[in-house]
Protein backbone atom coordinates (compact mmCIF):
# COMPACT_ATOMS: atom_id res chain seq x y z
CA UNK A 1 0.00 0.00 0.00
CA UNK A 2 2.95 2.76 0.72
CA UNK A 3 4.42 1.95 -2.59
CA UNK A 4 1.51 2.73 -4.76
CA UNK A 5 0.87 5.87 -2.21
CA UNK A 6 4.10 6.67 -3.14
CA UNK A 7 4.27 5.87 -6.68
CA UNK A 8 1.37 8.53 -6.65
CA UNK A 9 2.93 11.34 -4.76
CA UNK A 10 5.72 11.05 -7.10
CA UNK A 11 3.77 10.99 -10.55
CA UNK A 12 1.72 14.17 -8.82
CA UNK A 13 5.17 15.61 -8.22
CA UNK A 14 7.03 15.38 -11.58
CA UNK A 15 3.42 16.24 -13.15
CA UNK A 16 3.54 19.66 -11.03
CA UNK A 17 7.29 20.36 -12.22
CA UNK A 18 5.80 20.48 -15.65
CA UNK A 19 3.24 23.60 -15.62
CA UNK A 20 3.45 23.92 -18.81
CA UNK A 21 2.32 20.59 -19.45
CA UNK A 22 -0.03 20.17 -16.96
CA UNK A 23 -1.49 23.37 -18.36
CA UNK A 24 -1.64 21.98 -22.09
CA UNK A 25 -2.93 19.36 -20.43
CA UNK A 26 -6.37 20.45 -20.00
CA UNK A 27 -6.44 23.54 -21.71
CA UNK A 28 -5.99 21.54 -25.29
CA UNK A 29 -8.91 19.14 -24.85
CA UNK A 30 -11.07 22.24 -24.02
CA UNK A 31 -10.10 24.22 -27.24
CA UNK A 32 -10.50 20.82 -28.89
CA UNK A 33 -14.07 19.91 -28.06
CA UNK A 34 -14.58 24.01 -28.52
CA UNK A 35 -13.92 24.03 -32.19
CA UNK A 36 -15.64 20.56 -33.01
CA UNK A 37 -18.66 21.25 -31.87
CA UNK A 38 -18.63 24.59 -33.60
CA UNK A 39 -17.71 23.07 -36.94
CA UNK A 40 -19.67 19.59 -36.13
CA UNK A 41 -22.84 22.37 -35.69
CA UNK A 42 -23.95 22.92 -39.56
CA UNK A 43 -23.81 18.73 -40.54
CA UNK A 44 -26.33 18.36 -38.11
CA UNK A 45 -28.64 20.68 -39.67
CA UNK A 46 -30.49 20.64 -43.07
CA UNK A 47 -28.79 21.97 -45.82
CA UNK A 48 -31.74 24.28 -46.25
CA UNK A 49 -30.35 26.57 -42.87
CA UNK A 50 -27.22 26.50 -44.48
CA UNK A 51 -27.05 30.70 -47.22
CA UNK A 52 -24.81 29.68 -50.28
CA UNK A 53 -23.99 32.48 -52.74
CA UNK A 54 -25.51 31.28 -56.35
CA UNK A 55 -24.62 33.11 -59.55
CA UNK A 56 -27.64 33.73 -61.83
CA UNK A 57 -27.59 33.52 -65.54
CA UNK A 58 -31.20 34.64 -66.87
CA UNK A 59 -30.78 34.42 -71.14
CA UNK A 60 -34.71 34.15 -71.05
CA UNK A 61 -35.75 37.60 -69.66
CA UNK A 62 -39.37 35.92 -69.11
CA UNK A 63 -41.57 35.44 -66.23
CA UNK A 64 -39.71 32.34 -65.76
CA UNK A 65 -36.42 33.88 -64.87
CA UNK A 66 -38.26 36.62 -62.80
CA UNK A 67 -39.92 34.18 -60.34
CA UNK A 68 -37.05 31.91 -59.99
CA UNK A 69 -34.80 34.69 -58.56
CA UNK A 70 -37.90 36.09 -56.88
CA UNK A 71 -38.44 32.27 -55.21
CA UNK A 72 -34.96 32.06 -54.33
CA UNK A 73 -34.11 35.02 -52.57
CA UNK A 74 -37.82 34.50 -51.13
CA UNK A 75 -36.55 31.27 -49.78
CA UNK A 76 -33.65 33.04 -48.12
CA UNK A 77 -31.20 30.37 -48.64
CA UNK A 78 -29.50 31.51 -51.55
CA UNK A 79 -27.80 34.95 -52.14
CA UNK A 80 -28.51 35.87 -55.42
CA UNK A 81 -25.69 37.04 -57.58
CA UNK A 82 -26.38 38.30 -61.33
CA UNK A 83 -24.01 40.78 -62.11
CA UNK A 84 -20.05 40.92 -61.27
CA UNK A 85 -18.04 44.36 -61.63
CA UNK A 86 -20.93 46.06 -62.41
CA UNK A 87 -21.04 43.61 -65.76
CA UNK A 88 -23.80 40.86 -66.22
CA UNK A 89 -22.72 37.96 -65.78
CA UNK A 90 -22.69 35.24 -68.66
CA UNK A 91 -23.40 31.45 -68.82
CA UNK A 92 -19.57 31.32 -69.94
CA UNK A 93 -18.26 33.31 -67.16
CA UNK A 94 -20.52 31.53 -64.47
CA UNK A 95 -19.31 28.22 -65.46
CA UNK A 96 -15.38 29.27 -65.34
CA UNK A 97 -15.82 30.99 -62.30
CA UNK A 98 -17.82 27.66 -60.80
CA UNK A 99 -15.00 25.67 -62.08
CA UNK A 100 -12.47 27.78 -60.16
CA UNK A 101 -14.16 27.17 -56.89
CA UNK A 102 -14.58 30.58 -56.71
CA UNK A 103 -18.29 29.68 -56.45
CA UNK A 104 -19.90 26.53 -55.57
CA UNK A 105 -23.12 27.01 -57.52
CA UNK A 106 -24.40 28.51 -60.56
CA UNK A 107 -28.13 28.54 -62.42
CA UNK A 108 -28.36 29.33 -65.93
CA UNK A 109 -31.86 29.84 -67.14
CA UNK A 110 -32.11 29.07 -71.46
CA UNK A 111 -33.58 31.08 -74.25
CA UNK A 112 -37.14 30.26 -74.46
CA UNK A 113 -37.72 28.72 -71.52
CA UNK A 114 -40.97 31.01 -70.38
CA UNK A 115 -42.64 30.84 -74.08
CA UNK A 116 -41.93 26.47 -73.45
CA UNK A 117 -43.73 26.34 -70.24
CA UNK A 118 -46.66 28.39 -72.14
CA UNK A 119 -47.37 26.78 -74.45
CA UNK A 120 -46.98 23.30 -71.92
CA UNK A 121 -49.23 25.08 -70.41
CA UNK A 122 -51.88 25.79 -72.60
CA UNK A 123 -51.69 22.24 -74.31
CA UNK A 124 -52.90 20.75 -70.85
CA UNK A 125 -55.31 23.17 -70.07
CA UNK A 126 -56.80 22.42 -73.55
CA UNK A 127 -56.49 19.09 -73.25
CA UNK A 128 -58.64 19.64 -70.10
CA UNK A 129 -61.15 21.72 -70.92
CA UNK A 130 -61.86 19.45 -74.37
CA UNK A 131 -62.33 16.22 -71.78
CA UNK A 132 -64.48 18.71 -70.23
CA UNK A 133 -66.56 19.41 -73.50
CA UNK A 134 -65.67 23.01 -73.40
CA UNK A 135 -63.81 24.98 -76.00
CA UNK A 136 -59.82 25.18 -76.69
CA UNK A 137 -58.03 28.12 -77.79
CA UNK A 138 -54.72 28.74 -76.04
CA UNK A 139 -52.14 28.67 -78.36
CA UNK A 140 -49.66 25.77 -78.66
CA UNK A 141 -46.13 25.58 -79.73
CA UNK A 142 -46.09 22.20 -82.69
CA UNK A 143 -43.03 21.33 -81.78
CA UNK A 144 -42.06 22.30 -78.33
CA UNK A 145 -38.16 22.08 -77.71
CA UNK A 146 -36.82 20.00 -74.76
CA UNK A 147 -35.25 22.96 -72.77
CA UNK A 148 -33.42 22.53 -69.33
CA UNK A 149 -32.62 25.22 -67.17
CA UNK A 150 -28.49 23.86 -66.84
CA UNK A 151 -26.65 23.93 -62.93
CA UNK A 152 -23.39 23.97 -62.21
CA UNK A 153 -21.38 23.27 -59.20
CA UNK A 154 -18.15 23.42 -57.64
CA UNK A 155 -16.27 20.32 -59.10
CA UNK A 156 -14.86 19.85 -55.33
CA UNK A 157 -18.48 20.10 -54.54
CA UNK A 158 -19.46 16.83 -52.13
CA UNK A 159 -22.25 14.65 -53.45
CA UNK A 160 -24.55 15.18 -50.56
CA UNK A 161 -24.20 18.66 -51.04
CA UNK A 162 -25.02 18.67 -54.71
CA UNK A 163 -27.88 16.20 -54.06
CA UNK A 164 -29.53 18.29 -51.29
CA UNK A 165 -29.06 21.67 -53.51
CA UNK A 166 -30.02 19.86 -56.80
CA UNK A 167 -33.34 18.63 -54.98
CA UNK A 168 -34.37 21.64 -53.75
CA UNK A 169 -33.91 23.24 -57.01
CA UNK A 170 -35.62 20.92 -58.65
CA UNK A 171 -38.22 20.84 -56.44
CA UNK A 172 -38.89 24.93 -56.82
CA UNK A 173 -38.74 24.84 -60.54
CA UNK A 174 -41.39 22.35 -60.06
CA UNK A 175 -43.59 24.25 -58.36
CA UNK A 176 -42.70 27.58 -60.44
CA UNK A 177 -44.59 25.18 -63.50
CA UNK A 178 -47.14 24.37 -61.33
CA UNK A 179 -48.02 27.93 -59.89
CA UNK A 180 -48.24 29.37 -63.84
CA UNK A 181 -49.79 25.81 -65.05
CA UNK A 182 -52.67 27.06 -62.65
CA UNK A 183 -52.51 30.40 -63.66
CA UNK A 184 -53.85 29.42 -67.06
CA UNK A 185 -56.44 27.15 -66.07
CA UNK A 186 -58.12 29.80 -63.99
CA UNK A 187 -57.70 32.19 -67.43
CA UNK A 188 -59.44 29.52 -69.37
CA UNK A 189 -62.30 28.70 -66.66
CA UNK A 190 -62.89 32.53 -67.35
CA UNK A 191 -63.32 32.45 -71.13
CA UNK A 192 -65.54 29.37 -71.63
CA UNK A 193 -66.79 30.05 -74.68
CA UNK A 194 -63.90 31.02 -76.88
CA UNK A 195 -63.22 29.29 -79.51
CA UNK A 196 -60.59 26.31 -80.33
CA UNK A 197 -57.46 27.66 -82.12
CA UNK A 198 -55.72 24.13 -82.79
CA UNK A 199 -57.44 20.14 -83.16
CA UNK A 200 -53.97 18.89 -82.96
CA UNK A 201 -53.41 16.19 -80.54
CA UNK A 202 -49.84 16.71 -78.78
CA UNK A 203 -48.29 14.67 -76.08
CA UNK A 204 -48.75 16.02 -72.70
CA UNK A 205 -45.81 17.46 -70.51
CA UNK A 206 -45.99 17.82 -66.79
CA UNK A 207 -42.67 19.78 -66.85
CA UNK A 208 -41.74 21.80 -70.06
CA UNK A 209 -38.62 22.66 -68.49
CA UNK A 210 -35.98 20.27 -66.66
CA UNK A 211 -33.10 21.02 -64.06
CA UNK A 212 -30.39 19.13 -65.88
CA UNK A 213 -26.42 19.75 -64.49
CA UNK A 214 -23.70 20.51 -66.23
CA UNK A 215 -19.80 19.85 -66.16
CA UNK A 216 -17.92 22.81 -65.47
CA UNK A 217 -14.64 21.86 -67.62
CA UNK A 218 -14.37 21.19 -71.34
CA UNK A 219 -13.74 18.87 -73.84
CA UNK A 220 -10.28 18.37 -73.33
CA UNK A 221 -10.14 18.40 -69.49
CA UNK A 222 -10.83 14.65 -67.72
CA UNK A 223 -14.05 14.70 -66.00
CA UNK A 224 -13.60 13.52 -62.52
CA UNK A 225 -16.64 12.90 -59.65
CA UNK A 226 -15.90 14.03 -56.46
CA UNK A 227 -16.18 10.90 -54.69
CA UNK A 228 -14.75 9.33 -51.15
CA UNK A 229 -11.82 8.52 -52.59
CA UNK A 230 -11.14 12.01 -54.25
CA UNK A 231 -11.62 14.10 -51.24
CA UNK A 232 -10.08 11.50 -48.59
CA UNK A 233 -7.07 10.40 -50.24
CA UNK A 234 -5.70 13.49 -50.30
CA UNK A 235 -7.38 15.48 -47.55
CA UNK A 236 -5.57 12.62 -45.20
CA UNK A 237 -2.57 12.48 -46.66
CA UNK A 238 -2.42 16.56 -45.89
CA UNK A 239 -3.39 15.17 -42.63
CA UNK A 240 -0.84 13.19 -42.25
CA UNK A 241 2.00 14.65 -43.26
CA UNK A 242 1.54 17.65 -40.74
CA UNK A 243 1.90 14.69 -37.97
CA UNK A 244 5.56 15.10 -38.49
CA UNK A 245 5.62 17.92 -36.03
CA UNK A 246 6.07 14.92 -33.57
CA UNK A 247 9.08 13.14 -34.71
CA UNK A 248 10.98 16.81 -35.33
CA UNK A 249 9.81 18.00 -32.26
CA UNK A 250 10.66 15.18 -30.64
CA UNK A 251 14.14 14.70 -32.09
CA UNK A 252 15.04 18.85 -31.14
CA UNK A 253 14.12 18.37 -27.61
CA UNK A 254 16.11 14.77 -27.20
CA UNK A 255 18.60 16.88 -29.28
CA UNK A 256 19.15 19.43 -26.88
CA UNK A 257 18.84 17.34 -23.55
CA UNK A 258 21.38 15.35 -24.30
CA UNK A 259 24.23 18.09 -25.75
CA UNK A 260 24.20 17.18 -29.77
CA UNK A 261 22.37 20.34 -30.61
CA UNK A 262 25.02 22.34 -28.48
CA UNK A 263 27.89 20.86 -30.33
CA UNK A 264 26.04 21.34 -34.20
CA UNK A 265 26.08 24.96 -32.67
CA UNK A 266 29.71 25.24 -32.18
CA UNK A 267 30.42 24.59 -35.75
CA UNK A 268 30.74 28.25 -37.10
CA UNK A 269 28.28 29.43 -39.49
CA UNK A 270 24.77 30.33 -38.84
CA UNK A 271 21.84 28.37 -36.87
CA UNK A 272 19.82 29.06 -39.64
CA UNK A 273 21.98 26.32 -41.73
CA UNK A 274 21.01 23.74 -39.10
CA UNK A 275 17.32 24.57 -39.52
CA UNK A 276 17.76 24.85 -43.07
CA UNK A 277 19.26 20.78 -43.11
CA UNK A 278 16.81 19.35 -40.98
CA UNK A 279 14.33 21.25 -43.58
CA UNK A 280 14.76 19.87 -46.67
CA UNK A 281 15.55 16.42 -44.97
CA UNK A 282 11.76 16.05 -43.93
CA UNK A 283 10.71 17.68 -46.78
CA UNK A 284 11.35 15.14 -48.65
CA UNK A 285 10.04 12.58 -46.46
CA UNK A 286 6.77 14.66 -46.95
CA UNK A 287 6.98 14.19 -50.59
CA UNK A 288 7.72 10.69 -50.34
CA UNK A 289 4.66 9.95 -47.55
CA UNK A 290 2.37 11.80 -49.90
CA UNK A 291 3.14 9.85 -53.01
CA UNK A 292 3.21 6.84 -51.59
CA UNK A 293 -0.67 7.78 -50.41
CA UNK A 294 -1.75 8.51 -53.82
CA UNK A 295 -0.27 4.93 -54.70
CA UNK A 296 -2.95 3.77 -52.76
CA UNK A 297 -5.22 5.43 -53.70
CA UNK A 298 -4.60 4.35 -57.40
CA UNK A 299 -3.72 0.59 -56.97
CA UNK A 300 -5.38 -0.46 -53.41
CA UNK A 301 -8.37 1.56 -52.88
CA UNK A 302 -10.12 -0.23 -56.44
CA UNK A 303 -8.79 -3.53 -54.71
CA UNK A 304 -11.66 -2.79 -52.32
CA UNK A 305 -14.47 -2.02 -54.54
CA UNK A 306 -14.02 1.92 -54.28
CA UNK A 307 -13.12 4.34 -56.71
CA UNK A 308 -9.79 4.61 -58.38
CA UNK A 309 -7.83 8.16 -57.31
CA UNK A 310 -7.59 10.30 -60.25
CA UNK A 311 -4.59 12.52 -59.71
CA UNK A 312 -5.22 14.72 -62.73
CA UNK A 313 -3.08 15.74 -65.54
CA UNK A 314 -0.45 18.49 -64.28
CA UNK A 315 1.61 16.04 -62.42
CA UNK A 316 4.36 19.33 -62.01
CA UNK A 317 1.72 21.23 -60.45
CA UNK A 318 1.21 18.32 -57.99
CA UNK A 319 4.17 17.65 -57.07
CA UNK A 320 5.11 22.08 -56.18
CA UNK A 321 2.08 21.38 -53.96
CA UNK A 322 3.34 18.69 -52.10
CA UNK A 323 6.65 20.14 -51.65
CA UNK A 324 4.98 23.04 -50.45
CA UNK A 325 2.90 21.22 -47.96
CA UNK A 326 5.92 19.39 -46.60
CA UNK A 327 7.46 22.90 -46.34
CA UNK A 328 4.74 24.24 -44.60
CA UNK A 329 4.50 20.94 -42.14
CA UNK A 330 8.59 20.70 -41.36
CA UNK A 331 8.32 24.20 -40.34
CA UNK A 332 5.77 23.57 -37.93
CA UNK A 333 7.05 21.08 -36.37
CA UNK A 334 10.21 22.55 -35.88
CA UNK A 335 8.66 25.78 -34.47
CA UNK A 336 7.40 23.40 -31.93
CA UNK A 337 10.08 22.29 -30.88
CA UNK A 338 11.85 24.75 -29.88
CA UNK A 339 9.10 26.32 -28.45
CA UNK A 340 8.88 23.72 -26.13
CA UNK A 341 11.00 21.92 -23.20
CA UNK A 342 9.82 18.83 -22.81
CA UNK A 343 8.54 15.96 -25.31
CA UNK A 344 5.02 15.67 -23.32
CA UNK A 345 4.44 19.56 -24.04
CA UNK A 346 5.58 19.08 -27.74
CA UNK A 347 3.25 16.14 -28.03
CA UNK A 348 0.23 17.03 -26.71
CA UNK A 349 0.29 20.25 -28.48
CA UNK A 350 1.76 18.97 -31.74
CA UNK A 351 -1.16 16.50 -32.01
CA UNK A 352 -4.00 18.48 -30.56
CA UNK A 353 -3.23 21.49 -32.76
CA UNK A 354 -3.00 19.54 -36.05
CA UNK A 355 -6.23 17.61 -35.20
CA UNK A 356 -7.88 21.16 -35.13
CA UNK A 357 -5.86 22.66 -38.16
CA UNK A 358 -7.50 20.21 -39.90
CA UNK A 359 -10.89 20.86 -38.56
CA UNK A 360 -11.31 24.10 -39.40
CA UNK A 361 -9.49 23.65 -42.86
CA UNK A 362 -11.98 21.16 -44.53
CA UNK A 363 -10.31 17.84 -43.64
CA UNK A 364 -13.21 16.10 -41.91
CA UNK A 365 -16.46 18.40 -43.19
CA UNK A 366 -16.45 20.56 -46.00
CA UNK A 367 -16.25 24.72 -45.26
CA UNK A 368 -18.97 25.73 -47.04
CA UNK A 369 -21.44 24.52 -44.53
CA UNK A 370 -19.36 25.16 -41.60
CA UNK A 371 -20.50 28.72 -40.01
CA UNK A 372 -19.65 32.19 -41.03
CA UNK A 373 -16.92 33.01 -38.65
CA UNK A 374 -15.45 29.16 -38.73
CA UNK A 375 -15.24 29.46 -42.75
CA UNK A 376 -13.02 32.50 -41.81
CA UNK A 377 -10.27 31.05 -39.31
CA UNK A 378 -10.77 28.15 -41.75
CA UNK A 379 -9.18 29.77 -44.51
CA UNK A 380 -6.45 30.42 -42.32
CA UNK A 381 -5.58 26.95 -41.71
CA UNK A 382 -2.36 25.85 -43.90
CA UNK A 383 -4.19 22.58 -44.47
CA UNK A 384 -6.98 24.67 -46.05
CA UNK A 385 -4.79 26.04 -48.54
CA UNK A 386 -2.78 22.51 -49.50
CA UNK A 387 -6.25 20.80 -49.61
CA UNK A 388 -7.84 23.33 -52.24
CA UNK A 389 -4.20 23.49 -54.07
CA UNK A 390 -5.02 19.33 -54.98
CA UNK A 391 -8.64 19.73 -55.43
CA UNK A 392 -7.62 22.75 -57.97
CA UNK A 393 -5.63 20.01 -59.81
CA UNK A 394 -7.01 16.89 -59.10
CA UNK A 395 -10.77 18.05 -59.26
CA UNK A 396 -10.64 21.45 -61.44
CA UNK A 397 -8.06 19.97 -63.99
CA UNK A 398 -6.20 22.96 -62.96
CA UNK A 399 -2.32 23.74 -63.59
CA UNK A 400 0.22 25.76 -61.86
CA UNK A 401 -1.82 28.93 -62.44
CA UNK A 402 -4.24 27.82 -60.59
CA UNK A 403 -2.20 26.83 -57.29
CA UNK A 404 0.54 29.23 -57.70
CA UNK A 405 -1.15 31.72 -54.64
CA UNK A 406 -1.90 28.69 -52.50
CA UNK A 407 1.90 27.44 -53.02
CA UNK A 408 3.28 30.39 -52.11
CA UNK A 409 1.14 30.90 -48.63
CA UNK A 410 2.44 27.50 -47.54
CA UNK A 411 6.06 28.27 -48.91
CA UNK A 412 6.08 31.93 -46.94
CA UNK A 413 4.13 30.42 -43.71
CA UNK A 414 7.19 28.02 -43.53
CA UNK A 415 10.07 30.24 -43.71
CA UNK A 416 8.09 32.51 -41.58
CA UNK A 417 7.91 29.94 -39.19
CA UNK A 418 11.33 29.04 -39.24
CA UNK A 419 12.16 32.07 -38.88
CA UNK A 420 10.73 32.16 -35.24
CA UNK A 421 12.20 29.62 -34.61
CA UNK A 422 15.96 30.83 -35.48
CA UNK A 423 15.00 33.67 -33.59
CA UNK A 424 13.84 31.53 -30.46
CA UNK A 425 16.83 29.45 -30.09
CA UNK A 426 19.22 32.43 -30.57
CA UNK A 427 17.38 34.12 -28.29
CA UNK A 428 17.36 30.99 -25.72
CA UNK A 429 21.28 30.92 -26.10
CA UNK A 430 21.95 34.25 -25.31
Amino acid sequence: MLRLLATIRKEWQLLLRDKTGLILLFVMPVVLITVMALIQDAPFKDYQDIKFDILTVDNDHGRLGRYIREGLESGGQFNIIDSLEGKPVTAERARQLVNEGKYKISIIVPEGATAAIVSNANHIVNDITKRMGMSASLPVKRQADSLNVIIYFDPAAKKAFKGAIHQALDNFLTQVETDMLLGRIKQQLKSKDSVANTTDTLPIRLQAVGLQEHSTGTGKQLDVISNSVQHNVPAWSIFAMFFIVIPIAGNMIREREDGSLLRMKLIPGSYLAILAGKMFFFVGICVLQFYLMMLVGIYVMPLLDLPTLQMGQRHGATLLVAAGIGLAATAYGILVGTIFKTPNQALNFGAISIVILSAIGGIWIPLEVMPAKMQLLGHLSPLSWGLDAINDIYLRNGDINYVWKNVVRLVLTGLAMLAVAGWLEKRRLN
